[in-house]
């Protein structure tokens, strides 16, 4: 889209809704916040004409946005959804064009807006002034004629406004609790209270209400019904690409009945039928079956079917029935790979579930939001008096629907293992790829603040469109009015603005600097580095008089080892000393050189304290210091993260690397994992007494970094000089590859199996192992070092803003084609330089 379709300013279009709040407002009073509306969903349509004579136009570019999120579809296609996830007071639209869909004659633009009511994991309410932002709400306005022809709206523009219908759906039922624990809103459907044909031009929606315009009601709002409002702002364009997928059917299922009682089935709880399918997964064989299944129904007798993908999907659930009118159908979705008779039907709580009410012909449903998952749980219940017996289940299957990876990127080796480690990380990220960076799919995806530098890592080496590693550094850039990030933006989290992580905000710098180095946008650095300052700022108040930070308040979660952050704390003061590091270059790469100069100052201060961490007799840092003395405890991060920023001495370097990398003094251990493969709750509520009871001999041995701190630990293997290792390192992340899972799973031994935080050996293996890195930033010129260790050979492409860098490797000798000047530095240290093209090397 340009300009010339939507030009800046003013919207055309109207924001409405099905009918505006039971009361008045007051013109003349102060428009104060007010709660928002419970849990709807509101259909919208617009019929329109387009003239028999004329035909279509060859271009009709519409855009939309809704508060919370819409479904678009025009003569009955669906066309799109959204909008992405954002902040209320920067929320986004989406444009199309939808010449392809128009025809001669009558036309229709349909549009289901959901309000969820209260934050959940992807959405937060906006501070309201009035009835504004309260209440599901869209805006649309679509140009049908660039000439100035006929149109609604004046000068060819079709817009929304009181011309439009409306009316509040009853066929959804919203949960007035759990939603916001459960992360992923569960989906209640009574499909006999919605017809399909809504959607269809000829649809008779005479019984149905006129929009009403929805106005500003704040002093000097002035009425206004268009864009830009508050609580909306100017609202942005989309800025990241569609979402998308493979259409997934099931690779096994199985068919299981039990005696049950039928008003137990038909109960509707807020997580449906969770005793009834836990029973039932217990009682009886499984059968194996194909689909279609025709299951005849008997009094007394309950059903489930349960459908495994064989690995984690995630995208929208489909399921396609022939059943009486009335029968509700329950799904339930388990990301473990086999049922767990104690945890139930779900191997991580919260749930996640769905109800589906058949309407008796054109059963067919597709969910609205996106679930993650690997078996179904269908529950088929016993018939009523009277109601015909068989129920016949034609399809269960995904769209998924997540964050394209497009382009030519690759990466393969003589080495199989290699191979996989680096498509499991692409696949893991890629079911954490929505419209923001998640944790996982399967449980919450929330968009935690500091999870997202890992995925922004593997889009980088493995992804040509940028633009998601773009938005996780925007999107993240929403601090308190202290100047320090949420844990989570856009949800339940950010919306109550309670206590946050602090260290996730030092992981978001790290992935400005990602940014930086990598496309070099000057504009975007300059607009980023005051929040990266006001959160470097926020942790002045723990500086200690020697420099490092001690007893730095709320969640210092550092990673799920058990690691010590504490007192006086090696690893907060690490990380922050990072973050200065980097804060000083793209400064100084600004020319802001006044702010480079504090952050260096501040750094070469932690740098001269740090050193009482230092423990020469077991060559490497402890955690932290207690009223002066230095405790025992040693970890992975300790020794990494001192080696990352810079604060340990260069000749420490590769010592430090071998002790930290000692099979025979690394233990895995975790104040919250448990051995069984999930959280121990003793071991929580401890925590949260401030107890920490060490199980190791923290005198002796060193706690290895979980999967998300390795990719620190890794970046320091590397600086410090001993990539080659790095290989080696990686074949521990082949623990998660079992059973079908092709994803890297949250922790060593527990959590959930697919976490993007995990994804590491996907940027190592191309920025250490290949060793393609910018040289400058905006890859104006490339760093190529390889460090194959043991690996005859290797062959990867590697995204650039210019093009792609090709390296293979065959036996120490290196093939090089890139876009850009190289520097090559072989495994002596010694450097070469090359001009764009093709060159050639020796290892």
């Amino acid at each position: 889209m340009s300009t010339d379709d939507f030009p800046p300013g003013r919207w055309h279009g109207h924001w409405i809704a099905a009918e505006l709040p039971g009361f008045e407002i007051d013109p003349t009073s102060v428009g104060g916040d007010l709660p928002p509306a419970r849990f709807s969903r509101v259909q919208f349509r617009r019929t329109f004409e387009l003239a028999t004579d004329a035909g279509v136009p060859v271009r009709v570019p519409l855009r939309l946005s809704a508060d919370s999120r819409y479904l678009l579809w025009v003569n009955g296609v669906e066309v799109g959804r959204g909008p992405i996830r954002s902040q209320p007071r920067r929320l986004r639209y989406d444009e199309y064009d939808i010449a392809d869909l128009l025809r001669p004659g009558r036309n229709v633009i349909a549009v289901l807006v959901t309000y969820y009511g209260h934050a959940n994991s992807f959405w937060q309410p906006a501070a309201s002034s009035g009835v504004m932002g309260r209440d599901a709400q869209l805006v649309l306005e679509s140009r049908l004629h660039h000439d100035g022809q006929a149109g609604q709206g004046g000068e060819g523009w079709l817009v929304t406004d009181a011309g439009w219908r409306a009316t509040r759906s009853v066929a959804w039922r919203g949960l007035e609790s759990g939603n916001a624990l459960d992360g992923v809103p569960i989906e209640l459907l009574d499909a006999r209270e919605l017809d399909p044909a809504w959607v269809e031009a000829d649809f008779d929606d005479s019984a149905w209400a006129d929009a009403a315009v929805v106005k500003v009601s704040h002093d000097g709002g002035l009425a206004e019904s268009r864009p830009p409002v508050d609580p909306y702002g100017a609202m942005l364009p989309r800025g990241v690409a569609t979402l998308g997928g493979q259409r997934v059917l099931p690779v096994t299922a199985v068919l299981q009945t039990a005696p049950t009682d039928n008003a137990a089935a038909q109960d509707m709880p807020d997580h449906p039928a969770e005793r009834l399918i836990s029973r039932l997964c217990t009682a009886g064989p499984a059968t194996g079956v194909s689909l279609p299944i025709t299951v005849t129904r008997k009094r007394g007798t309950a059903a489930i079917v349960t459908v495994d993908f064989g690995r984690i999907v995630a995208g929208h659930i489909e399921l396609e029935v022939d059943a009486p009118a009335g029968v509700r159908l329950d799904l339930w979705y388990q990301e473990a790979a086999d049922y767990d008779a104690a945890a139930g039907p779900v191997q991580s709580a919260p749930r996640a579930s769905a109800s589906y009410i058949t309407r008796g012909h054109a059963d067919r449903y597709k969910a609205l939001d996106i679930n993650g998952f690997r078996r179904i749980f269908l529950l088929v219940p016993p018939p009523t008096e009277g109601e015909a017996r068989e129920v016949t289940i034609r399809e269960i299957a995904v769209s998924e629907y997540h964050y394209p990876f497009t382009g030519g990127a690759s990466f393969s080796s003589s080495d199989p293992e290699l191979d996989q480690l680096y498509r499991a990380g692409i696949r893991t990220t890629e079911l954490n790829s929505f419209d923001a960076f998640t944790d996982c799919p399967t449980r919450e995806q929330r968009a935690w603040v500091g999870d997202g530098v890992v995925h922004q890592m593997v889009h980088l080496v493995a992804n040509e469109d940028w633009r998601l590693a773009r938005n996780y550094v925007t999107l993240g850039a929403s601090p308190r009015a202290d100047g320090m990030l949420p844990m989570t933006v856009v949800g339940e989290i950010e919306h109550r603005g309670g206590y946050t992580i602090p260290d996730w905000a030092l992981h978001w710098i790290h992935g400005v600097y990602n940014l930086f180095r990598h496309d070099g946008d000057r504009d975007a650095t300059l607009e980023l580095l005051p929040v990266v300052e006001r959160v470097l700022r926020w942790y002045e108040p723990y500086l200690d008089e020697h420099g490092t930070l001690t007893d730095v308040p709320e969640w210092n979660l550092i990673d799920w080892a058990s690691v010590f952050s504490s007192h006086r704390s090696s690893l907060i003061t690490g990380l922050w000393a990072r973050g200065l590091a980097e804060y000083a270059e793209m400064a100084a790469w600004l020319g802001n050189t006044a702010s480079a100069t504090w952050a260096r100052a501040h750094w070469e201060q932690a740098r001269e304290g740090f050193e009482d961490f230092w423990d020469p007799a077991r060559g490497s840092y402890v955690d932290h210091i207690v009223a002066g003395r230095r405790m025992p405890a040693m970890s992975q991060a300790a020794g990494a993260i001192a080696i990352v920023s810079g604060l340990a001495a260069r000749k420490r370097w590769p010592g430090i690397v071998d002790v930290i990398t000692d099979a025979d003094r690394v233990v895995v251990r975790s104040w919250i994992g448990g051995a069984d493969g999930g959280y121990d709750m003793a071991k929580i509520v401890e925590q949260s007494k401030g107890i920490y009871r060490i199980d190791w001999d923290a005198d002796q041995q060193i706690v290895k970094a979980q999967p998300f701190f390795s990719y620190i630990v890794h970046d320091a293997v590397a600086r410090a000089g001993r990539a080659e290792r790095l290989p080696d390192l990686l074949r521990d992340w082949n623990v998660f590859l079992h059973d079908g899972y092709d994803t890297f799973g949250e922790c060593w031994g527990w959590g959930t199996p697919v976490h993007a935080w995990s994804s590491t050996p996907t940027k190592d293996l191309i920025w250490y192992v290949l060793g393609v890195t910018p040289a400058e930033p905006g890859y104006t010129s490339v760093r190529i070092a390889p460090r194959p260790g043991s690996i005859d050979r290797l062959s990867g492409t590697v995204p650039t803003p210019h093009g792609l860098v090709r390296v293979d490797i065959d036996a120490g000798k290196v093939s090089i084609d890139s876009p850009v000047p190289v520097h090559f530095v072989a495994l002596d240290g010694s450097g070469q330089t090359a001009p764009a093209g093709p060159s050639a090397f020796h290892l």
